[in-house]
């Protein structure tokens, strides 16, 4: 049966990569949630005056791979302790998030957090805000799917492409084989 993560970690296109390669995940769609109107437009979340994040919406197969491990993936693969970016991407859009769907991916997540802060994992405390998942709103057609069909853009290049090597450096067991 199918289950759902919603994560926030700066670009969307960027999460997108590092996730959609992963054994288990059947289908990753970049979008927008937690802003004030319904149908956002890129360049609306762009102005940072709507509220909404870039996220990204995973559905993935809990018998293959657990919410715990995409937590997993998702804390080491950016910056939780940078409020409202990552890297050189600044705006509210970028913040760090987990939006869970029940109980079991709420205490997931905040026990994780938890576990981090309390072992000092990153030199600042996680700013990361957990809170129940609002509605979600698929991007535009041409944010989906971005790194794998624009990776030689210099953006992609240098912020979307360490993080997917990271990926496979850190969980080249949880990868996908590829053709």
């Amino acid at each position: 049966m199918t289950e759902h993560a919603l994560f926030g970690a700066g670009c969307f296109w960027c999460v997108e990569a590092v996730f959609q390669n992963l054994k288990g995940v059947e289908k990753v769609v970049s979008g927008y949630a937690g802003g004030r109107i319904a149908n956002p437009t890129y360049k609306e979340v762009c102005s940072g005056l709507t509220g909404h994040n870039e996220v990204i919406d995973i559905a993935f197969d809990p018998a293959v791979i657990s919410y715990k491990e995409l937590l997993e993936i998702f804390w080491k693969t950016h910056d939780p302790t940078t409020l409202n970016r990552q890297g050189n991407d600044v705006g509210t859009q970028y913040r760090s998030g987990v939006y869970y769907h029940n109980d079991a991916q709420k205490q997931l997540a905040e026990e994780y957090k938890q576990k981090l802060n309390d072992g000092h994992a990153f030199p600042n405390p996680i700013v990361t805000e957990i809170t129940a998942a609002p509605t979600f709103y698929p991007a535009e057609n041409y944010h989906q799917n971005y790194f794998n069909l624009h990776g030689h853009e210099p953006y992609c290049q240098f912020v979307a492409k360490p993080k997917v090597d990271k990926v496979k450096a850190l969980f080249g067991e949880k990868l996908k084989e590829t053709a």
